[in-house]
């Protein structure tokens, strides 16, 4: 081993697994008797209009009932859920008089739902829960079934709601929020458009590359980046390619949900900080806006951060996307090849004019980015002048520029 490949110093963790994983194809008919498991008789079912119109929604409510549970659905979850969507969520849910939760569809139907049990059992508004572990009570049982591969939120404590005036995203973090059970069964994600099958794909991608080299990486978030990003990377253009191959269907399921275990111990960094003004100001998607930026973060951290350099390099490591004998520049520029291409093949926007971004707006957006929680955790300090030089080079047609050193 070369002074070059030192091992990354050890940091302390102090972590506790709080999530059931339940994984297999068919595993929603497990539904009711993992609910009876819990204890609830009332379930309130949280999920999205698309999802009801897939079937999924009748599925689960049947296995429920199989099982004699009493359910009714709150089918109004929308995209990038706010404090307005969780409210109509928590009359419904007060009315039922609900004592299970389950949160049914992508992140935005599990972020509904656990915002909705911050307030149905310690009451107030969704801003008193935004930081670390605000809620003072015990909050409903909750079980999380993800029907995209993506936000890795059925494996997280953490609700993100944002503000209906403001547009502030907030992160409501506490431990009692995580699910008590996580349902993967990879036959649920079949019914995804390929726009969002590759939308989310991009996005657990990004969880897998950011969890790998913050600030609060340890150990254990270490071991899920790197077997997320191991079964993600080649699952995602297989699935691209033909979207009824249900094992990359189950691999890109389990990679997201890994990579959401990751998240819980290590936080995310820059590209998400990035990507979430792009979101707000200009309504571009969010696996599009991160995986638009995630190439120049890359660069930028592994200029800056010696760990991230090594990190970054065991990541193509792990999936022989390069050799750490070829040195760890060789691999990170390999590691960023082949994340471009997979955006390319994802039809990601390569540059902030194709996502319909005015670049005049790059100073606000770099404004707006330095004040992201999830910047705290980057590898390397970045202010709003860095995040201007990074918008910059993502403005930049696809192929034609790097990012700032």
């Amino acid at each position: 081993m070369t002074s070059e490949t030192l091992p990354i110093p050890l940091a302390p963790f102090d972590q506790s697994p709080r999530t059931r994983l339940v994984f297999g194809n068919g595993t929603l008919d497990r539904l009711g008797e993992l609910a009876r498991e819990t204890g609830g008789s009332r379930v309130f079912l949280v999920t999205d209009r698309g999802i009801v119109a897939a079937g999924h929604v009748e599925r689960a409510c049947a296995s429920l009932r199989r099982a004699g549970l009493e359910v009714t659905v709150f089918a109004d979850v929308h995209e990038n859920p706010t404090t307005a969507d969780v409210a109509g969520c928590l009359a419904a849910a007060q009315a039922f008089g609900a004592d299970l939760l389950v949160g049914l569809g992508g992140g935005s139907s599990m972020d509904t739902a656990k915002g909705t049990n911050f307030l149905l059992t310690n009451g107030g508004r969704i801003q008193d829960y935004w930081g670390v572990g605000k809620a003072t009570k015990p909050l409903l049982p909750l079980i999380a079934i993800p029907t995209t591969a993506g936000t890795g939120s059925e494996c997280q404590s953490a609700a993100l709601i944002a503000d209906e005036t403001t547009h502030q995203k907030m992160a409501c973090l506490d431990p009692k929020a995580a699910a008590r059970i996580a349902v993967l069964d990879p036959e649920l994600t079949v019914s995804q458009p390929p726009r969002v099958t590759a939308m989310t794909g991009i996005d657990a991608l990004a969880h897998a590359v950011e969890t790998a080299v913050t600030t609060k990486r340890n150990a254990v978030s270490a071991m899920y980046s790197r077997s997320a990003f191991r079964l993600l990377v080649p699952a995602l253009l297989r699935v691209l390619t033909n979207p009824r191959d249900l094992d990359a269907r189950g691999r890109m399921l389990l990679g997201a949900a890994f990579a959401g275990l990751a998240i819980e111990s290590s936080m995310l960094g820059a590209a998400h900080s990035a990507a979430n003004p792009l979101t707000a100001d200009f309504g571009v998607v969010h696996g599009a806006a991160v995986g638009l930026m995630l190439p120049h973060v890359i660069r930028v951290n592994a200029s800056g951060s010696d760990a991230a350099r090594q990190a970054y390099a065991e990541l193509a490591s792990v999936t022989e996307i390069a050799s750490l004998d070829d040195g760890l520049d060789a691999c990170v520029a390999a590691l960023v090849a082949r994340i471009e291409t997979l955006l390319n093949f994802a039809g990601i926007p390569r540059s902030l004019a194709e996502a319909g971004v005015d670049a005049a707006r790059i100073p606000q957006l770099a404004a707006e980015a330095a004040r992201q929680w999830t910047v705290n955790f980057n590898p390397r300090p970045l202010t709003a002048d860095d995040f201007v030089a990074l918008y910059t080079a993502a403005n930049i047609p696809r192929g034609n520029g790097d990012a700032v050193r």
